[in-house]
């Protein structure tokens, strides 16, 4: 599997481009605007999108998913349905961050913890990771040990929970409950900033290392 990330909006989101090498279809993660910038990677490596996939309901994730799932005629999959709260306040949203009008809309599925998704011959795990937002999931190819987590872990740093129905103590157990029994070798794509790994994170991040206080 192949990962482009492609910052888009003011807030420098990490969209990821997956792209499936034996079949050359694709997925687009958490796409919150500057749609050319997607459109123009998916042009330049050939590849044909299969489907959108969401983390969570925050306008710099998911304001442009349903013009680009339109635009290429695919269904939008993700988040948990507890995102709704946030998925029908885009209106709300894009005007209190300085975001082009966005509309409320509603994914083609849910998703829920134990799920997958497929695009291709890959098939993505989904764990729902409530504390950034209640609906939060998380992405995970076991086969390529890699995770888009949105905005539950950051290198060095974790997901605010200090929006409406946010909860920190929900987040660490996100965390440390659902993503490090995954593995220390697991790369991952966070919503804002670079890439790290489960093991590096939990050996130095101030939040969540291990022995660091809850």
């Amino acid at each position: 599997m192949k990962v482009s990330i492609i910052p888009v909006t003011p807030f420098q989101q990490n969209s990821s481009l997956l792209v499936c090498e034996a079949t050359g279809r694709a997925a687009v993660v958490d796409p919150g605007g500057d749609l050319e910038r997607i459109q123009a990677a998916v042009a330049k490596l050939g590849v044909s999108v299969e489907k959108v996939l969401l983390t969570h309901g925050h306008i710099d994730h998911c304001a442009g998913a349903k013009t680009l799932a339109a635009h290429y005629g695919v269904p939008i999959e993700g988040p948990h349905q507890d995102e709704r709260f946030w998925l029908d306040q885009l209106p709300q949203q894009s005007q209190r961050f300085g975001f082009p009008a966005a509309e409320a809309f509603e994914p083609d599925r849910w998703l829920a913890d134990g799920d997958t998704v497929q695009f291709g011959e890959e098939t993505l795990d989904v764990y729902h990771c409530p504390g950034h937002t209640p609906g939060h999931v998380v992405f995970v190819s076991g086969t390529h040990r890699l995770a888009l987590v949105g905005d539950v872990l950051f290198a060095g740093s974790i997901g605010r929970t200090d929006f409406p129905r946010g909860n920190h103590a929900d987040l660490i157990a996100s965390i440390r409950g659902k993503l490090w029994p995954l593995g220390d070798d697991i790369t991952f794509v966070p919503g804002h900033g670079p890439a790290s790994t489960f093991g590096e994170e939990r050996r130095t991040n101030p939040y969540v290392a291990d022995g660091a206080a809850a």
